[in-house]
C-alpha cells in the first residue's frame, strides 16, 4: 500500500513538473472594442493562441477608450498593468510623455530578436506613433480615418441618384434636403464631431487645426480652429440642424446606430464603422470620401489617423515581452492584416496587405472599401500629417460641449469655436508645463 502511494506521488510530481515546464506565458491585453469589433479582437488572440503552444493571449475589455486609459494608469501606480494596451491616437502624446511606464515597440521587438521593418507600414501610420529619432513607440492595431456612410434606398425612395454620390458639402445639404421632403426624419448626422467635423476637415482642407504642424512638431502648439472657414463650416452645420436636416444624435460612435438602424440615411464616422455596416445593415449602403468645400484651394488633401494603438507596458519578464513581440509578428502579417482590412474596415497598416487586399479583388467586388486607404496615401503637408497634442482627451470633451451648444441654438458657431481655442489652449499650456524636460 506504502508502494503504491509512493508511486501516485511520484507520478504526481511529474506530472506537475511536466505541466510547469510546459506552461504558456499568458499575455494580458486590455482594450476598447465592442460589438463585432470585440469579436474581431477575440478572434485574433484566437487565432494566435492556436498557431503556437508557448503563449496564451488574453483579451479583455476594459470600457471606452477614456475609461481603459484611466485604469491602466491606476493599474501601473499598482503594479499589475496589463502587458498590452490599446490607445486611441488623441492618447498618443499623453503616452508619449509616461516616461518609465512604456516600452517602445521597436525595443519590444529588437530585444526579442523578432523581425520588425517600420518602413514595411503605410507612412501615414507609422509617422504617427514614432517618435523625432525615428523608433516607433505603439504598433497601429486598428487604424482608421472617417469616411462618408450612405444609405442607397433611402436616396433611391427620395429621387436622388445614387451613380453620383453627394462629394461636396452643397451637394451633401441640397440631398439631406430631398430627403426631408421625402418623409425622411433623419437625413444627416455625425459621429465622433470634433473628429470628423473639426480634425479630419481641418486636414481635408489643408488648414491649419493647431500650430506646431499641430502639435507634431513641438508641445507649445496653440489651437488654430476659429479661422473662417471653420466658422464657416460650423454655421453651415447649424443651419442644417435649425432646418432639420442634421439630426445630432450624441458623442462618440453613439450616432452610428442611427445609421444601421435606417433612421438616419447619411453618416460622417469611421472606416471601422464598416465591419458593423456590413454584418447588420439591411439596406444598400455605399461607402465614399468625406464632403468638401469646393471653393477651398487644394481641398481635398488627406484625411487623419484615428482608431487605436497598441503600447507595451514596463515592469515585465523578458520572456512575456518575447511573447508579446510574436503576437505583433503575427498580426502584422500580410494575411491576417488582409482578412482583418477586409471584415473592420479598418486600414491595411503594411503595404504589403494592401497589395494583396487589392490582388484579392476585394475592393472590386465592394465598391467604396477602399476609400479610407486612397485618403490616407496621398502626399500629406504638414497640416495634414496628424493630430498630436497634449490633454487631448479633454480638449475632445470640450470640443462636444461646445458643439453641442451650437446644435441647440445657445452658442453662435464663432463663440463656440472661439471657447474651444481658449479652454483647449489653456489644456495645451498646462500639459506643456507638466512635461518640460
Amino acid at each position: 500500500m506504502r508502494f503504491k502511494t509512493l508511486a501516485l506521488a511520484s507520478a504526481l510530481a511529474a506530472t506537475t513538473l511536466f505541466n510547469l515546464a510546459h506552461a504558456q506565458t499568458e499575455i494580458q491585453w486590455w482594450h476598447s472594442m465592442t460589438a463585432v469589433n470585440n469579436e474581431w479582437v477575440n478572434d485574433l488572440a484566437k487565432q494566435f493562441n492556436e498557431s503556437q503552444k508557448e503563449y496564451k493571449i488574453v483579451p479583455t475589455y476594459k470600457g471606452t477608450y477614456d475609461e481603459s486609459m484611466t485604469a491602466s494608469i491606476a493599474a501601473f501606480r499598482a503594479g499589475n498593468a496589463p502587458h498590452i494596451l490599446q490607445v486611441f491616437e488623441v492618447g498618443t502624446a499623453t503616452m508619449m510623455a509616461s516616461k518609465g511606464a512604456i516600452v517602445p515597440v521597436g525595443q519590444v521587438m529588437k530585444d526579442a530578436g523578432e523581425k520588425f521593418d517600420p518602413a514595411a507600414y503605410i507612412p501615414a501610420v507609422a509617422g504617427y506613433y514614432t517618435a523625432p529619432n525615428g523608433q516607433m513607440l505603439s504598433f497601429p492595431l486598428n487604424s482608421s480615418t472617417t469616411v462618408f456612410y450612405i444609405n442607397k434606398d433611402a436616396f433611391k425612395a427620395a429621387g436622388i441618384d445614387t451613380a453620383k454620390l453627394p462629394s461636396t458639402w452643397p451637394e451633401v445639404t441640397a440631398a439631406a434636403a430631398k430627403l426631408k421632403a421625402s418623409g425622411h426624419k433623419c437625413p444627416f448626422t455625425t459621429a465622433w464631431q470634433g473628429w470628423t467635423q473639426l480634425e479630419s476637415f481641418s486636414a481635408w482642407h489643408n488648414v491649419e487645426f493647431a500650430t506646431k504642424s499641430n502639435g507634431l512638431a513641438g508641445l507649445d502648439a496653440r489651437m488654430k480652429i476659429n479661422s473662417p472657414l471653420h466658422v464657416r463650416h460650423i454655421e453651415n452645420l447649424a443651419n442644417m440642424a435649425k432646418q432639420g436636416l442634421f439630426i445630432y444624435k450624441g458623442r462618440g460612435n453613439v450616432p452610428e446606430a442611427s445609421f444601421v438602424s435606417g433612421e438616419c440615411a447619411m453618416i460622417n464616422t469611421s472606416s471601422g464603422f464598416y465591419g458593423n455596416v456590413a454584418k447588420n445593415a439591411k439596406f444598400a449602403y455605399a461607402v465614399a470620401p468625406l464632403p468638401y468645400y469646393p471653393d477651398v484651394p487644394g481641398a481635398p488633401q488627406n484625411t487623419v489617423i484615428g482608431g487605436a494603438s497598441l503600447w507595451v507596458m514596463s515592469g515585465k519578464k523578458p520572456a512575456e515581452y518575447k511573447g508579446v513581440a510574436k503576437f505583433f509578428s503575427f498580426i502584422s502579417t500580410p494575411e491576417v492584416q488582409s482578412a482583418s482590412h477586409k471584415r473592420t474596415g479598418y486600414l491595411p497598416v503594411t503595404t504589403a496587405s494592401y497589395k494583396l487586399t487589392e490582388e484579392s479583388g476585394f475592393y472590386k467586388q465592394n465598391p467604396g472599401t477602399d476609400v479610407a486607404v486612397t485618403q490616407m496615401v496621398r502626399k500629406v503637408t504638414d497640416k495634414s500629417r496628424g493630430i498630436r497634442l497634449g490633454n487631448y482627451v479633454q480638449i475632445r470633451a470640450i470640443e462636444d460641449e461646445e458643439l453641442e451648444q451650437v446644435w441647440s441654438g445657445k452658442k453662435t458657431a464663432k463663440e463656440a469655436l472661439d471657447s474651444i481655442v481658449t479652454r483647449g489652449n489653456e489644456q495645451l499650456e498646462r500639459f506643456q508645463k507638466a512635461n518640460k524636460s
